[in-house]
C-alpha cells in the first residue's frame, strides 16, 4: 500500500487529483465531489484504489482477499484515506470500522446491507440484474413466509418463498438470509427472468442457525428438508416443483449442496456450488490450518468410491483470488465429472466473497435447469 504525502497543498490543488477528485481535502467542494472507491492503473497491471472517510480514525475491513487496512488522516483535516493496491479483476465486500461500529461507505452507491459496500476494479466483469442499492435502501422481501419448527434440526426459523415468473422448480438458497438482506437475489432473479435468462423458478430462502453443524456433511439437514420443509413449501400456495430442485450454496453451503447430491440423489440432482469448502473433513475446522489437509477433504474421499453421478448436473464456481481454495475445488470438480455428472466450471473475479459469487449464482442455476 502506498499513500500520498501529507504536506501543505494549495487550495486549487488536490493530492487525489489522479483519482479524479478535485479540490483541497476537507474542503466543502472536495466532499461535494467525493466518490469512493476510485481506481487508477498501477504499474504492475493491477490497480491503485483510493478509499475515503470523513470524520474520525477508521479502518477498511474487507470481507475477503485482504487484511484490514487502516486509514490515514490528511494533515489536520477531517479527511481520512487509504490507497490500496488491488489486483486485476476483483470485486470485494468491505465496511468501515470507526468508533466501535461498522458503516457502509457513504461515498459508494453500491451497498450490501446497511453496513457494507461493494468495490469493483474497473476491469471486473459486469453483474447484470443485480441492482446497486445504497445502505439506506430497504430490500424487498417475498410475501410468502413459512414458520418452520423443525423436529430434526430443533428451533424455529422463518423461510421465505418467492415465485419467479409464476413459479417453477424449487431453487433452495442456503444461507437464505444473506440473499435476502445483503444481496437482493429476489430482484436479480426476477430481472434475469424478464431478460429471458432464467426460467420460471420458486426461490426458497433457507436461513442457517449453526452453519458448521448444519452444513458439515451431516444427513440431518437434508432429512429435514425432504420430510419437513418441502411439504410446507407445497402447502404454501406458491407454485413449486420439487422434482427438479436446484440446491445453491456457497462456502460450507456449497460443500453441503454437493454432499446432498451424493447422499440424497433422489432429492438433489442439480447443484449450483460457489467456492465449496471442499477442504472440510471431520475435525478440520478445529485445526490451526483447516485448509492444509488432504485435497478435497471428505467429499473427494467419497467421490473416489466411484458413485454413479450420471443423473447430476453440477455447476462449480470459485473466486480467481482464492489461491488456497482452488486446489481443493479443482480436484472436486474433476472427480465429480469422472463420476459421470454433467459439470460446468467457472471462475469469479473475487476472493471468498458473496459479492463475487452472486452473478455465478444466476448463471449456474439457469445452467442447472437447462
Amino acid at each position: 500500500m502506498t499513500a500520498p504525502g501529507s504536506g501543505p497543498v494549495a487550495d486549487d490543488e488536490s493530492p487525489f487529483a489522479a483519482f479524479g477528485l478535485p479540490g483541497r481535502p476537507g474542503a466543502d467542494a472536495f466532499w461535494a465531489a467525493a466518490r469512493s472507491p476510485a481506481s487508477v492503473p498501477a504499474e504492475d497491471g493491477g490497480w491503485r484504489t483510493l478509499f475515503l472517510w470523513r470524520g474520525s480514525e477508521a479502518v477498511i475491513d474487507f470481507e475477503s482477499w485482504s487484511p484490514p487496512v487502516p486509514l490515514r488522516r490528511w494533515a489536520d483535516t477531517d479527511c481520512w484515506y487509504a490507497e490500496v493496491a488491488m489486483p486485476a479483476r476483483l470485486r470485494v465486500t468491505y465496511r468501515v470500522l470507526a468508533r466501535d461500529a461498522a458503516y457502509a461507505d457513504p461515498f459508494n452507491p453500491a451497498g450490501a446491507g446497511g453496513d457494507r459496500s461493494v468495490a469493483a476494479t474497473p476491469d471486473a466483469p459486469a453483474q447484470p440484474h443485480w441492482p446497486g442499492l445504497g445502505p439506506d435502501e430497504v430490500l424487498p422481501l417475498p410475501r410468502t413466509r413459512i414458520r418452520w419448527a423443525s423436529e430434526r434440526l430443533g428451533g424455529r426459523r422463518t423461510v421465505r418463498v418467492h415465485p419467479v415468473g409464476g413459479g417453477g422448480p424449487v431453487v433452495l438458497l442456503l444461507d437464505g438470509d444473506d440473499w435476502l438482506h445483503l444481496h437482493p437475489a429476489m430482484t436479480a432473479f426476477d430481472a434475469a427472468h424478464a431478460a429471458g435468462e432464467m426460467p420460471p423458478v420458486t426461490l426458497v430462502f433457507l436461513p442457517s442457525k449453526d452453519r458448521e453443524a448444519e452444513f458439515g456433511c451431516r444427513p440431518e439437514l437434508w432429512e429435514a428438508v425432504r420430510d419437513e420443509l418441502l411439504p410446507l413449501v407445497a402447502k404454501s400456495g406458491v407454485p413449486a416443483d420439487p422434482e427438479r430442485m436446484v440446491v445453491a450454496g456457497q462456502s460450507l453451503g456449497g460443500l453441503s449442496a454437493l454432499y446432498a447430491a451424493l447422499e440424497f440423489p433422489g432429492l438433489v440432482s442439480r447443484v449450483a456450488c460457489q467456492s465449496g469448502s471442499f477442504w472440510w473433513a471431520p475435525g478440520a475446522v478445529d485445526l490451526p490450518d483447516p485448509l492444509g489437509g488432504a485435497l478435497g477433504g471428505a467429499v473427494a474421499e467419497r467421490l473416489r468410491r466411484s458413485p454413479d453421478l450420471s443423473g447430476l448436473r453440477c455447476a462449480f464456481d470459485v473466486g480467481e483470488h482464492e489461491t488456497r481454495m482452488l486446489p481443493h475445488c479443482e480436484l472436486t470438480e474433476t472427480l465429480t465429472e469422472q463420476a459421470g455428472a454433467a459439470v460446468r466450471v467457472s471462475r469469479s473475479a473475487s476472493g471468498h466473497d458473496r459479492a463475487g459469487w452472486r452473478q455465478a449464482l444466476l448463471t449456474d442455476v439457469a445452467w442447472a435447469l437447462a
